[in-house]
Formats: structure tokens, sequence, C-alpha cells
């Protein structure tokens, strides 16, 4: 048993569907500007290199299947943003993985919400420093359940799309990722040494927008268990 000199912090985990095993997280990879619509919308386009952040583990907020989760609205925003997003779970570890061979990598998928203080981002930008403080805070990375990759039908043309209040805001298709799923691990691996428990949020398409208090986000992929989420 180890002996720590302070309490060790819990290990993050997904459901799993279909399994009461649970998934453990290490690390969230998210790719910016993965689809070319939301590319043009912040004011980008073109196929630009791919590029990546981070989260912490302990900002996912795990959505099991059929269930609504509530968040907090963040401190010190004005502007909280959605952004629906395909989770793939790694499965297998790895460097310098081919494309060709990514998705042996996987062990499954899941529908997430990469949660944006946008205002912040913003500002952080304009100084050309780190804008950690605009994706990386507390519960900024609700995650859905973990559905193997087996049985997660065509996944690379599936429709993504999230709904806020009832109300359709973002809509779009995998099809049109502007680095696919093999590409985005290709990209990483040659960064990073991927690991199981290792999640990438694949990029959001158009559409992102602001939600305050008392809303309520439906995300879904085609193929996954929904994510349900209220702001408080």
């Amino acid at each position: 048993m180890s002996n720590y000199v302070v309490p060790a912090t819990p290990t993050v985990s997904l459901p799993v569907v279909g399994s009461d095993a649970r998934y453990p997280v290490r690390r969230v990879y998210c790719v910016g500007r993965n689809y070319a619509a939301h590319a043009q919308e912040m004011g980008f386009s073109g196929r630009e290199p791919p590029f990546f952040f981070l989260k912490p583990a302990d900002a996912v907020v795990p959505a099991p299947a059929g269930e609504a989760i509530e968040i907090d609205y963040p401190p010190l925003t004005k502007d909280l943003h959605h952004e629906i997003e395909l989770v793939v779970a790694i499965g297998e570890g790895g460097r310098q993985i081919r494309a060709a061979d990514a998705l042996r990598h996987v062990y499954g998928y899941a529908v997430g919400l990469d949660m944006t203080r946008r205002d912040l981002q913003a500002d952080m930008k304009k100084q050309g420093r780190p804008w950690c403080i605009g994706k990386a805070f507390d519960q900024s990375a609700p995650v859905g359940a973990i559905t193997p990759a087996k049985d997660a039908g065509d996944i690379a043309h599936a429709t993504i799309a999230l709904e806020v209040n009832g109300q359709p805001r973002q809509r779009s298709d995998i099809s049109q990722l502007i680095w696919s799923i093999g590409e985005v691990i290709e990209h990483l691996s040659n960064a990073w040494t991927l690991a199981p428990g290792d999640l990438i949020m694949t990029g959001t398409p158009e559409g992102v927008a602001a939600v305050g208090r008392g809303d309520r986000l439906h995300g879904t992929v085609d193929g996954l268990p929904s994510i349900d989420v209220r702001i408080r």
C-alpha cells in the first residue's frame, strides 16, 4: 500500500455501455478547429496543420447513459460556450502510430462537450498567452458513456448534433472532420506517447454559442448514447 503525504486524487472514470467495468481517464487531448465551417466562424480557413490543447483528467464530468447531469456555470466568465464533440477513447497506446493503423488503438467512442470560457480565451489570444483558463477549468468536459468501437457502427459517417433547450444549435457529420480520427491519432502520437485511458476530443462543428444558467444541452452522435447536461 502506498504511503502519501496528502490524500491521493481518485481516478476519474467513465461508464462503458454493456459493461459493469469502467474506463479510467488518464489524459484529455483536444483538437482545435477541426471542422472547416467552425474554423471559418472563428475567423480562420483552410486545412491548417492540426493543433492540440489539453484538459486535466478531473475536468471530465461522467454522464451515464440515459441520465442527465448538472454542471456549474464557471466563475470569471460572462460568455460560456458549448462545443459538441466526438470523443475517442484510446485502448492501446503507442508512439508514431500510422493513420492507417490508428483505429486498432481505439477502445471506443463517446459524446462530449468542450465547454469554453470564450471571453477569457479571446483575451488570452489577443495577448499571445496560453488560453488554458478558457478551456481547462473545472467541469469543462462532460463526457457520456463509452461505446466499444465494435458496437459503434459507422462512426466515420455519423451525424453529430447539439440542441439547447430543445432548439438546434450545432449539426454536422463526422465525415466533415478536416483531420480524420486516424490522422489525429497519427499527429498526436508523434508528439506524445499515447496510452490506455487517453481521451481525444476531436473538434466541434459550426454553431457554437453562449449558454447560461438553467439551459439544458442535449448532444448526440449517431450510434452512441446521448449526453444531457443542465447548467446551474
